[in-house]
């Protein structure tokens, strides 16, 4: 089953689309968060209380030498919640990720821009790698193949990290990612709620119903 994350903290958001969607999660980072205004000690509560006790939380350390970072991921996985903890791809990261690893802390490696780099984070037994998919296309590369590539490698040599793609802005980039087999995926909530519109959606309905009315008035469906 794959896991459906959300990438904002949102709270009017995320329960409209828990209430429709089988919501895993929520991922943040940090200027997810310094957008909102709003830190993790505040926002994690609600989440949750929209969810439920089951949900997984991705958040970021903001530490920049390896020891700090290790220290930091401590204190985020001991909150009271499922934490996986965000570290980038980085010289740094990697070693971080290794000592993280030792202690089973939960660790999703982000920020990658390459197979290689997604390839190195899960050697370093990250459970989760974010490759930002839109963020590679802009650069002139290929988002999707680099997601692709990464899943070949992981399936080639049977590693358990989780391809977590993010960064998208259309619904084609998210359909390329999970026609290569990834085990999970966040997605903003303008590009969540593309995945159900269709100009012809509400035409089609609206013929249901009209047609329905003609013939049956304001008898529901079990009554005619």
């Amino acid at each position: 089953m794959i896991e459906l994350y959300l990438d904002t903290v949102d709270i009017e958001q995320v329960a409209r689309f828990n209430t429709c969607l089988p919501i895993k999660g929520v991922t943040t980072n940090p200027s997810i968060l310094a957008k909102s205004g709003r830190g993790l000690n505040q926002v994690l509560p609600e989440l949750a209380r929209i969810i439920g006790t089951s949900a997984r939380f991705h958040a970021q350390v903001v530490s920049q030498t390896v020891e700090d970072m290790l220290e930091e991921a401590k204190h985020i996985n001991a909150l009271p919640y499922d934490m996986v903890v965000k570290v980038p791809a980085t010289e740094v990261g990697l070693a971080a990720i290794k000592k993280m690893k030792a202690e089973n802390i939960q660790v999703l490696a982000t920020a990658i821009y390459s197979t290689q780099q997604g390839f190195l984070a899960a050697l370093c037994g990250a459970d989760y790698l974010a490759p930002y998919v839109n963020r590679i296309d802009a650069m002139g590369a290929d988002g999707i193949g680099v997601v692709a590539d990464l899943q070949l490698l992981l399936d080639q040599y049977c590693l358990d990290s989780k391809i977590l793609p993010a960064s998208f802005k259309n619904t084609q980039q998210v359909m390329g990612v999970l026609k290569v087999g990834v085990g999970s995926i966040t997605l903003p909530v303008d590009v969540a709620a593309q995945m159900f519109a269709h100009p012809a959606v509400q035409p089609a309905v609206d013929q249901f119903i009209y047609d329905w009315q003609m013939c049956f008035g304001s008898k529901l469906s079990f009554e005619s």
